[in-house]
């Protein structure tokens, strides 16, 4: 069962002034899933959009279902080896990450929450920290979310 651990995390001033600007900068298929789960309409599903998780900002985040989704647009064709370690980084605190692109997202936004549905009813691996309880984190790519 989640712990909360997100929300009592640190983070620095920078990283929160830079997830409320994101909030506010959304992209069409953001604001398209946005529009789909806000205020719990997700089977009472609760989620933060732009959610600082363990020093990475995820498009949106479900405690409940200790669920990161990301919506990727096209600079994460770029970016496909950081995305990767940074999905790894977030399951290494037991973090499930799904990722959707903005296509999946505009194109069929009912079979996207169909797949983060099925959540609730599978065994989520909850992978423990390496050995020591350290990660390391890689840097951002220059300019990007985090």
């Amino acid at each position: 069962m989640p712990s909360g651990l997100i929300r009592r995390q640190p983070v620095s001033r920078e990283k929160l002034e830079k997830a409320k600007w994101m909030r506010s900068h959304m992209t069409a298929a953001e604001k398209r899933f946005w529009q789909a789960v806000r205020t719990d309409k997700l089977n009472g599903l609760h989620f933060r959009r732009q959610q600082v998780v363990h020093g990475f900002i995820a498009d949106f985040y479900c405690e409940k279902l200790n669920l990161v989704v990301e919506i990727d647009g096209g600079v994460h064709e770029q970016q496909k080896d950081y995305d990767a370690l940074r999905d790894e980084i977030i399951n290494l605190h037991g973090i499930k990450v799904m990722r959707f692109t903005n296509a999946e997202v505009m194109g069929g936004i009912g079979s996207v929450l169909e797949k983060i549905t099925s959540c609730l009813t599978s065994n989520l691996p909850n992978p423990a920290l390496p050995q020591g309880g350290r990660v390391t984190y890689p840097p951002s790519p220059a300019g990007k979310g985090g």
